[in-house]
This record gives C-alpha cells, structure tokens and sequence, in this order.
C-alpha cells in the first residue's frame, strides 16, 4: 500500500512498505513552479509512485529529480519518469552525473551541482551538500530545503518496520536496531565507515534541520541535529570497529 503525508508545507512523502524487506520506500514530491521528486524507486515501484504524484500534480510537469547517489532505490525509475515528465531532468552531484546518470538516463543530461551550491525551483531554494560515501557511494550528496527546514537525507536515519510517517520522538534505538539486522543478513556492510565520516555528519548536522526525511522510516520533526550526531554515533559503535 502506497500512502502520502505531507510533512512541511508542499512537501509530501510517498511511502510503499514491503512486508517482505520489513521496509519502507519513500519518495519525497516538493510541489512548486518547477516541482521536484527526491527519489524515484526502484522501476517496481513506478506505477505506484507515478499515481500518487498524479494526486498531487499533473505528473507530465514534473521538473526535476533528485536523489543522494546511483542505486535502484534511489534513482531506478530515473528514465520511466523522463517517458512521462519531457522536462524531467535529474539533479544530483557531478561525479554522479559524470560517471554514472547521463549514462544510465541519456534523454535529459542531468544538472550536476557541486558542494553549497543552491537553486530554486520557485519558492523553495535548495542547498547541495556532497557527502562522498555518507550514507555511501562515491556521488554521494544531500539536499536541503533552506526554505521549510528540510533535509532530504537518503538513508541517513534508516529504520526498519512498518511505522508511523512522521514522529517527533527519537528514531535512535530503531536506527540501531536496523543497522544491527542488515549486519545479520547478506546485506551486511552497507554503510561504510572512513576517517571521514564522523566529520561528514557533523557538517550535515550543523544544518539543524527541524525534519530529516530519511527514505526508510519515519520522518523525524525536532531537533535534527541531534537527531544526525546520534545517528553518527551509532554509526561509529556499529561499523567503525577501531576507526
């Protein structure tokens, strides 16, 4: 079941759950003059993401299309959207879109952006943060809504489980407890851990997002940037072994 929830003004999120991953899909639609998409899903995912953005705008005017980094989930149905959005451009970082988007989705050369960088796309403005390998991958960056406080955060804040859409309590011990079941499955490792990472996080934290729209679980509305320094420690305890 796909549901919608808005979570800062003209801001929703899409979420399907996937009783068999005991996970979540979000994708988040900025509803503006040039509405973007942050995340796609993966291509399984595209009919239902593709009408609940038709409840919320006419999807064929969708403008652009955001996401941290170049995996399925992220980014799968980048050219499905391009099919039906004629403008629909990806925006992501520009090693991303060097070494991987204008390959994979070549209708529409993706608008690289490189670290503080911002644009508008009416009235929301939105800041680039690159983030090599946070939450992973080498075109890894975040997006920032300067104008209502939210960060588009991946899967920084990644929480298993059916749960609500939006909590203002603190997501910690669920995001330690999904870090722990992925380190007990085949999917161990995903995030990884380098020199750099704690420093990262910091950066992103300093932000002091009032929401932080992670793609898998709750949003969290409150203080974000404890939200994010607590997620990094439980990073550090989880994945940074004697980092």
């Amino acid at each position: 079941m796909t549901t919608i929830t808005e979570i800062a003004p003209d801001t929703f999120r899409i979420n399907t759950f996937i009783p068999e991953a005991n996970l979540g899909f979000s994708q988040f639609l900025v509803r503006d003059e040039e509405s973007l998409l942050f995340h796609t899903g993966m291509r399984a995912l595209f009919p239902a993401v593709h009408e609940a953005v038709s409840k919320l705008i006419d999807p064929s005017t969708l403008r652009w299309v955001g996401f941290s980094h170049f995996e399925a989930d992220e980014c799968g149905s980048l050219n499905e959207w391009q099919q039906v959005a004629p403008k629909a451009t990806a925006v992501c970082s520009m090693v991303a879109k060097m070494v991987s988007v204008d390959d994979f989705a070549q209708k529409n050369p993706a608008k690289g952006i490189t670290d503080g960088e911002e644009f508008t796309t009416g009235t929301h403005t939105f800041r680039f943060l690159a983030t090599p390998h946070v939450p992973h991958n080498w075109e890894a960056g975040l997006l920032y809504d300067t104008s209502t406080g939210v960060l588009f955060s991946s899967d920084i804040l990644h929480q298993n489980g059916d749960v609500a859409a939006l909590t203002s309590e603190t997501v910690t011990d669920r995001v330690r407890q999904a870090m722990l079941e992925m380190q007990a499955s085949p999917l161990a490792d995903y995030l990884p851990y380098t020199p750099k990472t704690d420093a990262t996080l910091k950066r992103v934290a300093a932000l002091k997002p009032s929401t932080v729209a992670s793609m898998h679980g709750s949003i969290f509305t409150g203080d974000g940037e404890q939200a994010i320094l607590e997620y990094a420690s439980v990073l550090k305890e989880v994945f940074g072994g004697d980092n």
